[in-house]
């Protein structure tokens, strides 16, 4: 994987988010994907799965957010982005983590957020 390949990928995860229905998110997972919502969540596994994962936890197509986002690091298969998410609903303001692993056709086999929002606990 190349950045621009990941920075293309990124701009088509968005896409898939902003477009009615889940029919596009077979072009960025592979059917097997694994997809971890946060790093102490059950991973959610497979495209049906994904699919419906995705449905419930967005407000539709026309949910009104900025995305702005930056390739940290890519390592042969895998990438980790940074994200800075800000919806003008509900959602409030996120910045998030994604290390994302492709398979050789480009499309993604595992996928792993770390989201953290304002007044969310640190850790501390």
């Amino acid at each position: 994987m190349e950045r621009s390949d990941v920075e293309r990928w990124v701009d088509g995860y968005e896409a898939a988010w902003r477009t009615a229905g889940v029919e596009g998110l077979a072009d960025l997972f592979t059917p097997e994907v694994t997809y971890l919502p946060s790093p102490w969540a059950k991973p959610v596994v497979g495209l049906d799965a994904l699919s419906r994962f995705w449905d419930g936890a967005r407000d539709g197509p026309d949910e009104a957010f900025d995305l702005r986002s930056e390739v940290v690091a890519v390592d042969g298969d895998t990438a980790v982005v940074r994200l800075a998410v800000d919806y003008q609903g509900r959602g409030g303001r996120w910045r998030d983590l994604w290390v994302i692993t492709f398979g050789s056709d480009g499309r993604c086999t595992a996928f792993e957020e770390w989201p953290f929002s304002p007044g969310q606990p640190d850790g501390h």
